[in-house]
């Protein structure tokens, strides 16, 4: 099998001009989902999908398969599944989701033209706001296709202006029925790496173990508003000062975790809104986001812990009222072992480098790796930028890794233990 690299590249430049932005370096898009711009690249990757001569499917929440059953194979036979997601953070670039979609269709296609015999029908799948820009934190199409989170509470959600429903209506993708990752036999995704460990190693292709998990928290300090001319030091509640002490907390607790533990642990204030937020007020209020990952969930609790403890702490010695809600919590995710080893046989065959790393950031990958068998692969970032305009991967790396991704394919769709 071989793979049409300018097919590939071709397709991922078309999918930027959708929502593309000036950048001074790069290449930049916004595609919030289901927006305009999102639209015209779902509707692009259709006509892709149909030209491959896919039979292409939109379920209620607007994913998106299409799937192909080769003469070979036996209609009835659980799918294996491929792809990534369209939609883009507010002015991100333009490999990250984009590049996994077409290297699906890309590998799909690959098949298609060899002299294989797959067993299984193939799907090449594009889930629905997976950045968690627009609508809910992220892995929204995902969370429904694995059951975690059902139609109707996600049509339902709002972006504050309009429903998820009436935003997928006015882009014409609002589908029927619902994609359930539970049928497919396996699942693989690839995607850019995000960071620099493969690209400084020299590796272009790596093999991800596992997904951090993520837990995001709320926090609210209550202090008291007051003329910052008038008041003495010793007599105020500056919600403020409380609220810094918490972000410098957060910072040392993720480094000491990260030293002692796995070494993936990070701790992140990424949001800060203060009251009355003027020059001469007392800060009266202050609003936090946290944002705490770790590939073990034992030091995400950790973590955890030492922000209650402050909260307890800043109660008693500087007389504010606080709250901690975590409404956003996913867990570590291993990886399916028979698609790590599938991917690592694959491209040991083809002699391309390979090396296990762990995934700092979260996708749809880890929603289907709970219901199916689930391999993810990271293609080399150049510098490492990610959700800009700089984010960067080396074509032949990006051709050279949707061959393997074609290869796991084909073996993960020949195998005959999985049967169903």
């Amino acid at each position: 099998m071989s793979i049409d690299g300018k097919s590939l590249r071709a397709a991922i430049e078309q999918t930027a001009t959708f929502g593309a932005v000036d950048a001074a370096e790069g290449r930049g898009r916004t595609a919030l989902p289901a927006s305009e711009a999102n639209g015209a690249a779902r509707e692009y990757f259709c006509e892709r999908l149909r030209e491959a001569g896919l039979d292409v499917r939109v379920d209620a929440v607007g994913n998106i398969a299409g799937r192909w059953t080769p003469p070979s194979a036996n209609p009835e036979a659980a799918p294996v599944a491929v792809g990534s997601h369209l939609d883009s953070v507010p002015r991100g670039g333009i490999f990250d989701g984009v590049l996994g979609v077409y290297s699906a269709l890309e590998a799909v296609r690959a098949i298609q033209r060899s002299e294989a015999a797959p067993t299984r029908p193939l799907e090449v799948v594009c889930f629905t706001g997976e950045e968690g820009t627009r609508f809910a934190d992220g892995v929204l199409g995902s969370s429904v296709a694995t059951g975690k989170r059902s139609v109707e509470e996600a049509l339902a959600l709002s972006d504050g202006e309009t429903t998820l429903e009436s935003a997928l209506d006015a882009i014409g993708y609002r589908g029927t029925g619902r994609l359930d990752a539970g049928d497919w036999d396996a699942w693989l995704e690839l995607h850019i790496e995000q960071t620099t460990r493969l690209a400084d190693a020299g590796v272009p292709l790596g093999i991800v173990t596992d997904i951090t998990g993520t837990t995001r928290c709320h926090v609210t300090i209550a202090g008291e508003a007051d003329h910052s001319g008038t008041t003495a030091m010793d007599d105020r509640t500056d919600a403020l000062a409380a609220a810094s002490e918490l972000v410098l907390e957060v910072e040392r607790r993720a480094t000491a975790t990260a030293e002692t533990g796995t070494g993936t642990a990070v701790g992140t204030v990424g949001s800060l809104d203060v009251d009355p937020n003027v020059v001469n007020v007392v800060p009266g209020s202050a609003s936090l986001q946290l944002d705490i990952r770790a590939t073990d969930q034992r030091e995400i609790q950790r973590q955890l812990d030492a922000v209650r403890r402050l909260l307890d702490a800043l109660e008693r010695h500087r007389g504010v009222s606080t709250s901690l809600t975590c409404d956003y919590d996913v867990p570590p995710t291993a990886m399916s072992e028979r698609c790590q080893q599938t991917a690592a046989d694959a491209a040991a065959k083809r002699g391309i480098p390979t090396r296990r790393v762990h995934s700092g950031a979260g996708h749809d990958t880890m929603q289907v790796a709970t219901v199916t068998d689930a391999g993810l692969l990271f293609v080399a970032s150049e510098n490492g930028h990610s959700h800009s305009p700089k984010e960067l991967a080396r074509w032949e790396d990006c051709t050279a890794a949707t061959t393997v991704l074609a290869d796991a394919l084909l073996a993960l769709a020949t195998e005959t233990h999985h049967d169903t």
